[in-house]
């Protein structure tokens, strides 16, 4: 059994909050997002109205904890007025100590509508934002289903500098439809000009439940990803932006707090529409882990008295299998003794696993972290932890 101020221990808490609706829907996207009909508005009030609620039993659950950081995500929330987001913001402020200058990220669309809101999204709390740029080519934004084109992305970068954001990402993807070398680099050459202090690179990837998968379109053939990504590399390098996570790259303490706090399993409350979330407490000397999903559609999400979907316990091979997802996306890894202090599990248990990966080449020693070979090839390293 662990010491009394063992069990005081418990891994930083962050928030997740979904809204789940956009203009239209990406032909990529699998996420929990809904289009707006014929144009009509989101239905705002009743769904702040509801998120609250939901909001209010979960920070109850973790009263005694402190927050680390919040994530607004979609769906578009960036289509919510920035008073509507600030009184969000201002709640969940009013009913749970959270850390001083603590981390508030938006994600935000370029289009115009969205861009006259960032002032608002700044002065009601929102203090980092994520650009949805995905690319600067209007024939590649065409291809991906986006709404908005290359010169609107460019202003509304520009727009969010202007204003006073000092922590702004630029989400973008390479591999796209028909996309060549040049454009590819091209699209990264014109993001790192802008001097963020953050960029989520990453390769389009077709998932299955998208129209893309029923309609897969033409991509770019092995080599010419490949030669994306290496020369990519090298640009972002030299840009002064130092890879820490599979896609994210930043400048040195411009790390994403709430993605950290994800990828070094931390726990953290998920609400809104289809939101997931991991919370961890102490019980009779052992740790337990619990996993809650909320009401995936918002209309049944807005007229639930409890909108909780499903709930479980994580057993202990969920929960090995869970850490080293999320760890090994790290360029530097994580400590041994991370382990124990985010799982409650003993080593022992992993012992073994970690030794067959380390003698295949894909784990380095001393650290839980992938060698070079095992974050090239990470579904194989994982699958020792399954």
């Amino acid at each position: 059994m662990l010491s009394a101020a063992k069990q005081l221990v418990l891994p930083p808490l962050s928030l997740y909050i979904h809204i789940p609706w956009c203009v239209r829907k990406c032909p990529y996207c699998d996420f929990n997002s809904h289009a707006t009909q014929g144009g009509e508005t989101i239905p705002e009030a009743s769904y702040i109205r509801a998120l609250l609620a939901d909001l209010g039993k979960e920070l109850h659950r973790v009263s005694d904890r402190i927050l680390h950081s919040i994530f607004i995500g979609g769906g578009t929330p960036s289509l919510m007025s920035a008073d509507g987001i600030g009184d969000i913001v201002d709640f969940v402020k009013a009913n749970i100590t959270c850390e001083i200058d603590m981390e508030v990220t938006l994600e935000a669309n370029p289009g115009t509508f969205e861009q006259a809101k960032f002032a608002g999204f700044l002065e009601r709390g929102v203090n980092r934002l994520s650009i949805g740029v995905q690319s600067f080519d209007d024939d590649c934004l065409l291809a991906l289903g986006r709404i908005h084109s290359a010169d609107q992305a460019k202003l509304a970068i520009g727009k969010a500098q202007s204003l006073g954001f000092k922590r702004i990402n630029l989400d973008l993807m390479h591999g796209l439809p028909g996309q060549t070398l040049d454009q590819g680099l091209a699209d990264l050459q014109q993001a790192l000009s802008f001097g963020t202090d953050h960029l989520s690179w990453y390769q389009l990837t077709i998932e299955p439940n998208t129209q893309f998968h029923s309609r897969p379109p033409a991509l770019p053939d092995e080599d010419v990803l490949v030669d994306i990504q290496d020369q990519g590399q090298v640009l972002i390098a030299a840009a002064g932006l130092s890879q820490y996570e599979i896609s994210a790259y930043s400048r040195q303490g411009s790390e994403a707090r709430h993605n950290l706090n994800y990828w070094n399993f931390g726990d953290y409350i998920g609400v809104g529409a289809g939101a997931h979330g991991k919370v961890s407490r102490w019980h009779e000397g052992a740790m337990a882990i619990e996993r809650r999903v909320k009401l995936r559609q918002p209309k049944a999400y807005m007229e639930a008295i409890t909108p909780l979907a499903s709930s479980h316990y994580v057993n202990p091979e969920e929960l090995r299998l869970e850490f080293f997802m999320n760890v090994l996306r790290l360029q530097e890894g994580v400590t041994p003794a991370s382990y124990l202090a985010n799982t409650g599990q003993p080593l022992v248990q992993v012992e073994r696993a970690v030794s067959a990966a380390r003698q295949a080449g894909l784990m380095m020693p001393n650290q839980f972290q992938a060698s070079p070979l095992g974050w090239r090839f990470l579904n194989d390293l994982l699958s020792y932890f399954e």
